[in-house]
């Protein structure tokens, strides 16, 4: 049988640009197998599968990148429920929910257009060697920032955070070696003056080279810079960009806010459809 799909510009900052996301919408008889298989054949960082729900109990949506199935990852969260609400339940909800195997995250429709996606509660891990962190990035141990700390974070899905002193070093990131599943390095300087942070992900483990937008990571970096008190608060309200090197820039923002040992993390960005089909 033929089955729909779409493809959704996530992160997007005008034209062609964001993440890629595929989301297959036609998925009775599919094991997880076939949907690795689809998944590969995409080559996308993430394709999704809407597996059916409602809006009363929540959308079931798994995800995939080339290689394996991730609990959470933070682009295909956004660009499933907007394809949910506008395309295929037509929800006038702003409202609505996605069941992952990592749990429910809650996704909010603003009007100016940018979809919001409240992430868990962040797990701090290890804190790493920045001779180390430095090495896995083809750089000098003078390129890590030494007034913070190279660390693993998680809100789902975890991530090493390595905080670069600029962006020039930014850009020489060649990676040498692994961190874990994925490296998210990032620099105070913009790219241009609209952004609060430029960042790069690289997960050659996951068969992902580098990622053009990674909400799940940036995620993890609200939860990092409200916990270091990165801009010296435990509130942000910031813009982070991602994806140049690779000609795909992307916009994301982030909100976040850390009291009496509670985190509010909120990472949101504009989707747009880009293109439909069918698999055949």
């Amino acid at each position: 049988m033929s089955r729909q799909f779409y493809i959704t510009d996530v992160f997007h900052s005008g034209g062609y640009s964001g993440n890629q996301l595929a989301t297959v919408t036609d998925t009775a008889g599919l094991t997880s197998d076939d949907m690795q298989v689809i998944a590969r054949e995409f080559n996308f960082s993430e394709t999704t599968f809407l597996m059916g729900g409602d809006l009363q109990s929540g959308y079931d949506v798994r995800i995939f990148t080339p290689s394996q199935e991730l609990p959470f990852a933070g682009h295909p969260t956004l660009g499933s429920a907007y394809l949910i609400r506008e395309h295929v339940a037509k929800l006038t909800s702003d409202t609505l929910a996605l069941n992952l195997a990592a749990g429910k995250i809650t996704v909010t429709f603003a009007n100016d257009g940018v979809v919001w996606m409240r992430q868990k509660q962040p797990e701090f891990g290890e804190i790493l060697d920045k001779q180390t962190a430095a090495d896995a990035l083809g750089l000098a141990l003078d390129d890590i920032d030494e007034d913070y700390p190279v660390q693993s974070v998680s809100t789902g899905l975890g991530f090493t955070l390595v905080p670069v002193k600029s962006l020039q070093a930014l850009k020489r990131i060649n990676q040498q070696g692994s961190l874990g599943f994925g490296i998210f390095a990032f620099t105070r300087e913009g790219y241009t003056a609209d952004y609060d942070i430029s960042s790069r992900m690289l997960a050659n483990d996951a068969g992902i080279s580098e990622d053009p937008a990674t909400g799940s990571a940036n995620g993890c970096l609200a939860s990092y810079l409200v916990h270091h008190q990165y801009f010296a608060s435990e509130s942000i309200d910031i813009r982070v960009a991602q994806g140049f090197e690779i000609n795909r820039p992307s916009t994301l923002y982030l909100r976040a806010s850390h009291a009496d040992g509670e985190y509010e993390i909120n990472v949101g960005g504009s989707v747009k459809l880009s293109a439909e089909g069918r698999l055949v």
